[in-house]
């Protein structure tokens, strides 16, 4: 008789309600590989979203969230390039234990934490984005939104070739983090007229315009902060209907291309220009995070036990001025191979 194995995990039960219950699990059969957490990493805007029910979300529970797991391989079924105690990636729950095919799990890098390396997936839903926005070098880039996705987004638009980053954030500890990753210029909206403040540190306008709060009417400076010509990428799932654009001045008259970069419009088998697989996407993330080319630790404001995964999601959604996101630790060791 097959042993099965058992497990804890984040789920939301209800509306506002988060819990950690008991699961059991099968052991891998073939092409599956059982793994073991160490770190998983909260996608504060996606998770938090789905939590409170907001708009453009199910609605329906109960919800096991998380897409942003490290750990080890525990197990595996036949078929797999994996050994026991590999130290890998997956697109999975908050969970100690998950089983999953081999074709989501890639091999983390030799010097690369288990911390560090669950950006994996937040960094590729961010770069999609930046990918789509094709920035040739030297064109401006202006941010609304410098959550995690935001910072991670601004990191990568310099690393496309973008010379002037401007980030727009109320929040003075994501301005602070957002210079601290090389962002040129950050703004608070509540001291300085966004749009007006773009237009004087560039040519009129960013030649893209990366919207990452998900926030209705923010969409509607983001047009407006856009250069003649400019992209506007909506990277933020955006939670509501936004009204107040006037699309024959704002849209139309400027020649502006609105672009949406939902993590979910990719090519499936094959990357090609501007689109690439996730896979592929989530390969370049850990190879950026390993040569230190995208910086992931300074967006970590909280590591926490998995036990206290109530007060983690307490903390991103009453305390969004001080807590970009949280690294739940499922085991004390955390070595970086």
């Amino acid at each position: 008789m097959n042993t099965r194995f058992k497990g804890k995990r984040v789920v939301f039960r209800r509306r506002g309600v988060v819990e950690l219950e008991e699961f059991y699990l099968d052991p891998p059969g073939k092409d599956e590989v059982l793994l073991k957490a160490i770190t998983t990493v909260i996608s504060p805007g996606t998770e938090t979203a789905f939590l409170l029910g907001l708009p453009n979300t199910s609605g329906t529970y109960p919800q096991y969230p998380g897409y942003s797991f490290a750990g080890v391989v525990e197990a595996t079924g036949e078929n797999t390039e994996f050994e026991i105690g590999d130290r890998v990636v997956a697109a999975c729950h908050h969970a100690s234990l998950v089983l999953t095919n081999k074709d989501r799990v890639l091999r983390i890098p030799k010097g690369t934490s288990f911390e560090e390396a669950a950006f994996f997936n937040l960094a590729a839903i961010a770069m999609q984005g930046v990918r789509k926005a094709q920035i040739e070098l030297g064109e401006s880039v202006a941010v609304f939104g410098l959550g995690v996705v935001g910072l991670l987004a601004a990191q990568l638009a310099k690393l496309s070739g973008a010379i002037e980053v401007i980030g727009v954030d109320l929040y003075e500890n994501r301005r602070r983090t957002a210079l601290k990753v090389g962002v040129d210029h950050v703004i608070d909206p509540r001291q300085a007229d966004p749009i007006e403040t773009i237009r004087g540190l560039t040519n009129g306008g960013a030649d893209i315009v990366i919207e990452a709060t998900g926030h209705p009417n923010v969409i509607v400076d983001a047009i407006k902060a856009a250069n003649r010509l400019g992209r506007v990428i909506l990277l933020g799932s955006t939670r509501g209907i936004t009204n107040g654009i006037n699309f024959y001045r704002d849209v139309h008259r400027k020649g502006i291309i609105i672009i949406g970069a939902h993590t979910s419009v990719r090519p499936r088998h094959e990357s090609f220009k501007y689109f690439w697989t996730v896979k592929d996407e989530w390969r370049l993330s850990l190879k950026l995070i390993n040569r230190k080319l995208l910086k992931v630790a300074p967006l970590i404001s909280a590591k926490m036990s998995y036990k206290e995964a109530v007060n983690a999601y307490r903390l991103l959604i009453e305390e969004k001025n001080k807590v970009l996101t949280v690294a739940l630790n499922w085991n004390t060791e955390d070595p970086a191979g």
